[in-house]
């Protein structure tokens, strides 16, 4: 794990696909154990698999982490670690859903079909050698507004599920050109590539880690802006430390500065206990 500054908090992000059963004891043993560890964070918990976001001292989010990994089909999941000065949830969510990432399509993911994953040193020589290709955003459009790659094509998504109808427009155009699909930690993909495969597109990878793990492994080279997340820092840079943005807790409006007045609500915004921004993913 990354060397962790006194007083640091370790944040863990991360996905897993998997045939998950008894979710309901498991919800139960997630969220005590968390809790206990004093980690704030969002576990989303569905038959296909497993999405993380946990922040906290190292030794709880390393015992939460093996407590996910005992269970069948979780063993080999990892994710990706960053820090920050503050704890940036405010609260413990252990959640069912119907799907791990909403979209709609049942046979869209990794379970049932696979699409191939491009490294972000592949994707960065591919760009380097300027490589004739589409980098394809899944993100939803306030996402893309705040940072993306340089020349990357995007649908202006209100919500993931509108993809569907967007890439089904662009098949007749597309159909035989490279694509590389990229999001911010690489979940949107494993359903957004899948998907195009199975509409006939012939070329289509995806970026294995998303975003962050580009930042991580290549830096900020080809993009342009920070990248937003799902958590009270609101944006990162290229660094992987946050850039100072801030978040109207109503509106989910990106602001300039945190602590800025959001200039369509209150004011006086700020976070409320009943916030949760994974549920916009």
């Amino acid at each position: 794990m990354l060397e962790l500054p006194f007083s640091m908090i370790l944040n863990v992000s991360g996905y897993c696909f998997a045939h998950l059963t008894h979710l309901p004891k498991m919800r139960e043993a997630l969220a005590n154990h968390c809790k206990a560890q004093n980690l704030k964070g969002t576990i989303l918990l569905s038959p296909e698999g497993i999405n993380v976001f946990l922040a906290g001292p190292r030794t709880g989010v390393e015992s939460a982490m093996d407590l996910i990994r005992s269970y069948p089909g979780l063993e080999s999941f990892v994710g990706k670690e960053s820090f920050s000065e503050t704890q940036p949830f405010r609260r413990m969510l252990v959640r069912l859903k119907k799907e791990v990432i909403s979209f709609g399509v049942e046979k869209a993911n990794p379970l049932h079909h696979e699409a191939p994953r491009l490294s972000p040193k592949d994707l960065k020589r591919w760009l380097d050698e300027g490589k004739e290709l589409i980098l394809l955003d899944t993100r939803n459009d306030y996402e893309v507004e705040l940072g993306t790659f340089q020349n990357a094509e995007h649908f202006d998504l209100k919500s993931f599920r509108a993809f569907i109808p967007a890439v089904e427009e662009k098949r007749t155009t597309w159909k035989h050109k490279t694509v590389v699909t990229f999001c911010t930690g690489g979940i949107r993909c494993e359903k957004a590539a899948p998907f195009m495969k199975m509409l006939g597109y012939e070329d289509v990878y995806q970026l294995e880690g998303g975003i962050l793990k580009y930042f991580e492994e290549v830096g900020g080279e080809h993009w342009n802006g920070d990248c937003f997340v799902f958590d009270q820092r609101v944006a990162l840079n290229p660094e992987l430390k946050p850039s100072g943005h801030g978040l109207c807790f109503d509106c989910q409006t990106v602001l300039p500065h945190a602590g800025d007045p959001c200039p369509t609500c209150s004011p006086l915004n700020v976070p409320h206990e009943n916030f949760d921004k994974t549920s916009h993913i």
